[in-house]
């Protein structure tokens, strides 16, 4: 089976439309839990419990998924019950009662994207280079939003934010429902056993790098917003700069089928982590100045976009044919699940010692993954 076979623009418009719902979650929601009335270390908490849920929910519904074959399933009737969960973000306003929702409506919704992402390379089978040119729509996705509700925002209540958010997740759901559950099909099963695989000393190499480069975008993902407000930048330019990070990822993803064939994936690997420890001792010092923090988000295209497109290959060459939506569940669980979580409760109370200190503990982080990638991680063996 090849590209041309797979459904692209119905498996576009469920990236399109996810993230289009991270595009408003990321950016915003932290400005909407401080118009609630948080502080840093319960923004730091509640952002948490999303992440947190990515360390359990991925890996359960990844064994169903496995066990069934019914991906489309999962992927569907997860996003029907992120909705219906969500809701309740519109009938309370205390801390407990919107970190329950978030961690309800959380769990379901961190059930849906590994599915989908081992749905969409059953469909490109050999050709898995192939894939950023389906996931771009995402990020096209996330710039859309991220600035349409920055621009809102000028003029509107914060509380457009949980509503914005509950359109982007019923459009995940209806998108959902137009993939057909035979694109999953059902995996024979392997003897190989999946700790087997990960116990391999690349592999375990891999997951840890993956966790720490996560944990290092802890107070990027937390307080980039809270901190350009607080820097005197207004809500339009925030949602621009974060739509500039996402556009520099689109272009990367349109020529990553070229560039992980003529550099491997261990070289674009180790650059992303090398840009990423840049980028935040960058950032930590140079908020002032504009053209720096330009500069500073396009390096996403290199943080996000060629880590996030290197890591999903590794981890579909490590990760065979019954074990693929584990894989994919073990990457999501530990890349923003525990290490989004723990970068994100870290950061929560870090924060309050100062962002240089802050984003220079995350540059050592991904230095950290750097050295790691250097000395265990290798090309996979296809």
């Amino acid at each position: 089976m090849t590209t041309t076979s797979a459904p692209y623009w119905r498996l576009s418009g469920f990236y399109l439309f996810y993230f289009a719902s991270i595009g408003v979650l990321v950016p915003f929601w932290p400005l909407y839990l401080e118009s609630l009335g948080f502080g840093p270390r319960e923004i730091g908490e509640l952002m948490a419990v999303v992440m947190a849920t990515k360390i359990i929910a991925p890996n359960i519904w990844g064994w169903i998924a496995d066990h069934t074959g019914r991906r489309m399933m999962i992927v569907r009737s997860g996003s029907l019950l992120a909705c219906l969960f969500f809701a309740g973000i519109f009938f309370g306003s205390s801390y407990f009662w919107v970190a329950s929702v978030m961690a309800v409506f959380s769990f379901f919704w961190n059930a849906t994207l590994p599915q989908f992402e081992a749905t969409t390379f059953n469909y490109l089978q050999e050709e898995t280079h192939r894939y950023s040119s389906i996931r771009l729509w995402g990020s096209i996705g996330f710039v859309l939003a991220a600035l349409y509700i920055g621009y809102l925002l000028e003029s509107s209540p914060a509380s457009i934010v949980p509503v914005a958010m509950l359109v982007m997740f019923v459009l995940i759901w209806l998108t959902s429902l137009v993939v057909p559950e035979r694109s999953a099909g059902h995996l024979p099963l392997d003897e190989q056993s999946i700790f087997s695989v990960i116990k391999r000393p690349e592999v375990a190499a891999l997951i840890f790098v993956i966790f720490l480069m996560q944990l290092s975008h802890g107070p990027y993902y937390t307080f980039y917003s809270i901190y350009l407000e607080d820097n005197g930048y207004s809500k339009t330019v925030i949602g621009s700069l974060w739509a500039l990070g996402v556009i520099a990822e689109v272009g990367v993803f349109l020529v990553m089928h070229r560039l992980i064939p003529k550099f491997g994936l261990h070289i674009m690997l180790m650059f992303s982590l090398f840009i990423a420890s840049l980028r935040w001792l960058l950032l930590g010092y140079f908020v002032e100045s504009f053209a720096m923090l330009f500069l500073i988000q396009l390096g996403h295209a290199a943080t996000f976009g060629i880590f996030h497109a290197v890591c999903i290959q590794y981890i579909h060459q490590y990760f065979r044919g019954r074990h693929q939506g584990r894989g994919q569940a073990l990457y999501s669980s530990m890349s923003f699940g525990a290490g989004g979580a723990l970068g994100a409760l870290m950061s929560g109370y870090l924060w309050e010692t100062g962002a240089a200190t802050t984003f220079m503990i995350a540059a050592i982080t991904s230095t950290l993954a750097l050295l790691l990638t250097l000395l265990f991680v290798r090309n996979p063996q296809y």
